[in-house]
């Protein structure tokens, strides 16, 4: 068992009942490491930084989802315990390395021991969104489905000029607009699936809730040094919530 009795489930929900089109989600909202597996082998230090979560996502997403009034699915437990954006069949789902760190806590992982984590933090996670949605589509409400994330401005000694990334990969109906309302009606530096770019390895929400159901589907990227501190997440989520709202006007 990973999970020890009394720790807290996977998922954290806000705004639950909201009818909003849009729906949130947001992976590495946390960095918790559950009590059986101790510190992984990392510092405190390395366990606050990236490498174990998207620093200041989860409360940028809060307040997107106080101003969209939309329901919000966050994952509490570190990415470098497993992360719930990668298939629990590749590599990454349990890292050997993230950056220039390696996760002794990985190291000779048995697949026993990887699907223990996919069974008690992956999948109670994502089945609780696949239950979201199934009822959204049952009960016909319109679905527009927003993951939020954060990035380092510095990779492998590689500055990032970009201030906020839109990702997408198949879905053409959300993300493109979205991204040229934030050029077109700001000053920020946008990239355009930039730092990253949405794939089937190296994703999971935005391939499987939002592609494979047909959703318009959007992922933002925020350079974490710009929301680091919680003061910062109600502005940047006004520029998501007029991102998003100001190019579904303009269609």
């Amino acid at each position: 068992m990973v999970l020890s009795p009394g720790e807290p489930h996977p998922l954290e929900i806000f705004n639950q009942s909201a009818t909003s089109d849009y729906f949130l989600i947001c992976e590495h909202a946390g960095n918790r490491i559950p009590q059986s597996l101790g510190t992984m082998g990392l510092s405190e230090t390395d366990r606050q930084r990236h490498i174990a979560w998207d620093i200041g996502a989860r409360a940028v997403a809060i307040e997107l989802s106080k101003l969209l009034d939309a329901p919000l699915y966050t994952q509490r437990y570190s990415r470098i315990v497993c992360d719930c954006n990668r298939r629990p069949d590749v590599a990454a789902f349990t890292p050997l390395r993230s950056e220039a760190t390696d996760v002794p806590g990985n190291l000779d992982l048995t697949p026993e021991a990887s699907d223990a984590r996919a069974r008690e933090i992956f999948w109670p996670f994502h089945n609780a969104v696949t239950e979201a949605l199934d009822d959204r589509r049952q009960r016909g409400i319109p679905t527009k489905l927003v993951t939020v994330h954060s990035f380092t401005p510095v990779y492998l000694g590689q500055k990032r000029p970009w201030e906020i990334g839109v990702l997408f990969n198949r879905d053409r109906a959300l993300a493109p607009s979205v991204a040229a309302w934030l050029k077109d009606n700001t000053d920020l530096c946008i990239g355009i699936n930039e730092p990253y770019a949405v794939g089937d390895d190296t994703d999971y929400a935005i391939p499987v809730h939002g592609e494979q159901r047909g959703l318009p589907c959007v992922e933002f990227e925020i350079r974490n040094d710009l929301i680091a501190d919680a003061s910062a997440a109600p502005h940047w989520a006004e520029i998501l919530r007029d991102a998003l709202v100001g190019s579904s006007r303009s269609d």
